[in-house]
């Protein structure tokens, strides 16, 4: 007897209103990962953050990135992306993303949703107006 295997058409929704660009969630498989397309208008960046839980990847699929991260001295250190380039950060990676251009990115990550914690203020820098707070490993979703 064959066994049937479920197939899912999912419809990709709007996670909310995003003052850089938009955030679509094209779906989320449980306990496993997620996976959304970000567009980023130039001139705007993500707060400098990193995850309690959430472990990402982006693909650049259009524009100029500049990628902000620590690796692992204290200080922050800057690459330039364009399209096709490919990025990862691990769980506790102090990252940042600013679009120079428009920019499409194909994110995949675990399915952790809220779950940032600010780091401005760490590397003397201010938390942007409107910049979402820092949550507690207590209040992160897993999906």
């Amino acid at each position: 007897m064959a066994k049937h295997i479920g197939v899912e058409f999912v419809e990709p929704k709007e996670v909310g209103p995003r003052p850089w660009g938009r955030e679509l969630l094209i779906g989320v498989v449980p306990g496993h990962y997620s996976f959304k397309i970000l567009e980023v208008k130039a001139g705007n960046k993500g707060g400098l953050q990193k995850h309690h839980q959430k472990d990402e990847m982006g693909y650049l699929v259009s524009g100029r990135l500049i990628v902000r991260f620590d690796p692992g001295t204290g200080t922050i250190e800057e690459k330039v992306l364009g399209p096709g380039a490919c990025f990862h950060f691990p769980p506790g990676a102090v990252h940042q993303e600013e679009a120079l251009t428009d920019c499409v990115i194909i994110e995949a990550s675990t399915p952790h949703f809220n779950d940032r914690v600010r780091m401005e203020p760490q590397y003397g820098m201010e938390i942007p107006p409107g910049g979402l707070p820092s949550t507690k490993p207590e209040d992160v979703e897993t999906r």
